[in-house]
């Protein structure tokens, strides 16, 4: 590598081929494995790449047409890469994420490409010859980078680009997919799910109404079954922002994704336990009446399940649903169908549950109850005992009928029989 002249030092007719000499000095690639013995050229390219994002932000940096392909050229040669093998998903969030040897020269080359694309000089009809299918795929394929600065950076780049190359946007779509759909079914290992999301989020936004099957299959396909990985504690928050976002969109997608939330359901992990409550308490905020019958008797059976759960976070984020005033406006108008399917589930709570917090947060849900409709609680509180009185005298029976054949086994006499007290 040799140094360059500085542009302020050539002629403006000169600036153009000066350009393309310091780009193709780029696609040198330094050695970070060893920078006590590369640091020259380390620094040399370091500086010209901070000479051609200052050529991008002057007056004059509207790129010749014949610069652009080898300057795209040059950016693929320093992004486009394999990355190092995945460590768990539990190591990022370590409180020294991994940071990447090469990072010098990779952010002043991503901040290059956001100049280049978020310029208004940037005709993305020209462009799109050199930002193509090809170079959007590697493009998201780096969002499996561990270190988080390059995964904001992709973030804002993908999201730029489905903004200023429309004819990009179902290609950007289907490939996010592929990513969602390998992560399910295939890998459960991945670094960019969140910022991904991130961007979906922003596009389900942009949706048209009517919504389009495509659209539809999105959230059936990836969105619902992405609640399924172990991984999901890492994503939830913009998982659930997409589902939000649908769900505003077309209050019609309650059901499906209610009955969703539901099958994918965990049965032994609490701390998602949790989550899945504060997603659903998001969805039935927006949830109209009519939608809500739909699902609302299986919903009630899992929420019941859930106010009597041993695991105390659990049953306080069940019982947090009834201090939403749109949710208990829901239950008044279908009590008759939502009491007598989680009124046990109270009772019991009230009567032996370990937290005191559980306790006095279910003597305030029984008390909602009762004012809603004393009828109605009574009714089922009276046909509660009789479920109690019933059970205790089966289990007497049971008791009875037990003594009944130790008796007998133990009055028989015969030689070959044992009683086991």
């Amino acid at each position: 590598m040799e140094p360059l002249p500085l542009f302020q030092n050539v002629a403006v007719s000169d600036r153009a081929s000066l350009f393309l000499r310091k780009v193709h000095l780029c696609f040198s690639l330094c050695d970070f494995s060893t920078p006590e013995t590369s640091a020259p050229q380390i620094e040399l390219k370091r500086q010209t790449l901070l000479e051609l994002v200052d050529f991008l932000d002057s007056s004059s940096g509207k790129l010749a047409p014949n610069l652009h392909e080898d300057f795209i050229r040059m950016v693929s040669v320093n992004l486009f890469r394999c990355l190092p093998p995945s460590s768990d998903l539990a190591d990022l969030d370590d409180d020294e994420p991994y940071q990447e040897p090469s990072w010098p020269h990779l952010q002043i080359v991503y901040e290059l490409l956001l100049r280049y694309i978020a310029s208004s000089e940037t005709d993305a009809k020209f462009a799109k010859r050199f930002i193509d299918h090809i170079f959007v795929l590697r493009l998201i394929e780096l969002f499996d980078s561990e270190d988080p600065r390059e995964r904001e950076y992709l973030k804002t780049l993908l999201h730029r680009i489905y903004g200023k190359f429309m004819v990009h946007r179902p290609f950007i779509r289907k490939a996010m997919n592929n990513v969602f759909y390998r992560f399910i079914f295939e890998t459960q290992r991945h670094c960019g799910i969140g910022e991904l999301l991130e961007i979906l989020g922003s596009i389900i936004n942009g949706f048209a109404l009517p919504m389009k099957e495509e659209h539809k299959l999105l959230l059936i396909r990836a969105l619902i079954p992405l609640h399924k990985p172990k991984g999901f504690w890492a994503y939830h928050h913009q998982l659930a922002y997409c589902i939000i976002q649908f769900v505003d969109k077309d209050y019609h997608l309650v059901e499906l994704v209610i009955r969703g939330l539901l099958k994918y359901w965990p049965v032994t992990n609490c701390q998602k336990e949790v989550l899945f409550l504060a997603e659903l308490e998001e969805v039935l905020e927006a949830t109209p009446a009519s939608e809500f019958q739909r699902c609302m008797l299986p919903l009630f059976r899992q929420i019941g399940r859930c106010l009597t759960s041993s695991h105390f976070q659990v049953a306080q984020q069940a019982l947090y649903l009834f201090n939403s005033e749109h949710v208990v406006n829901l239950i008044a108008q279908n009590r008759n169908v939502i009491l007598p399917v989680i009124f046990d589930a109270l009772e019991k709570n009230t009567q032996g549950h370990w937290n005191q917090g559980i306790h006095d947060l279910t003597t305030n849900v029984r008390r909602i109850f009762q004012e809603m409709d004393s009828e109605l609680f009574k009714e089922c509180q009276e046909q509660y005992l009789e479920k109690v009185t019933r059970a205790r005298s089966l289990e007497e029976q049971r008791e009875l009928t037990w003594k009944k054949i130790e008796t007998v086994a133990a009055t028989a006499g015969a030689d070959d029989m044992v009683l086991v007290n």
